[in-house]
């Protein structure tokens, strides 16, 4: 029982590239999008995970809800991320968004330049709610 309670005690560090990096899947994305995961849930001290994503230019998500709402901080370049209401809204490296919970939109790069960003969820039995393709007429050049 010690021991079990001393492990609880330790940190964890998760090395970079620890965990292999992914094309992120063209049913959730369009264009050139890699997805490299940072950590997942520790239920339940720390319900949540991370990953960090690059979005080529142009590339960017579908639309998509998450059920707990996400946090993303961009780390280099320059995006954009899109709410239902058709309200648009350019980010860029050092910016935080919080995304509540039921919000339909999406986020990815400019059209000219990359973004990468890390994006940290809670975990839910839900999970995110994967939509339509944001299409060229509603994602601006």
């Amino acid at each position: 029982q010690a021991q079990a309670e001393e492990t609880q005690q330790n940190q964890v560090i998760y090395r970079a590239g620890s965990q292999a990096a992914f094309k992120g899947p063209d049913k959730f994305f369009t264009g050139k999008v890699s997805v490299q995961p940072l950590f997942g849930s520790k239920q339940p001290q720390a319900p949540f995970g991370a990953g960090a994503v690059t979005f080529e230019p142009g590339a960017r998500s579908h639309w998509h809800v998450h059920p707990l709402g996400q946090h993303l901080i961009v780390t280099q370049g320059v995006g954009r991320t899109g709410t239902a209401d058709g309200r648009i809204e350019e980010v860029r490296a050092g910016d935080a968004l919080w995304c509540p919970p039921g919000v339909k939109h999406w986020h990815g790069a400019s059209s000219n330049t990359s973004m990468s960003h890390i994006a940290v969820s809670e975990v839910s039995d839900e999970g995110v709610t994967w939509l339509e393709t944001v299409t060229d007429r509603q994602y601006p050049k």
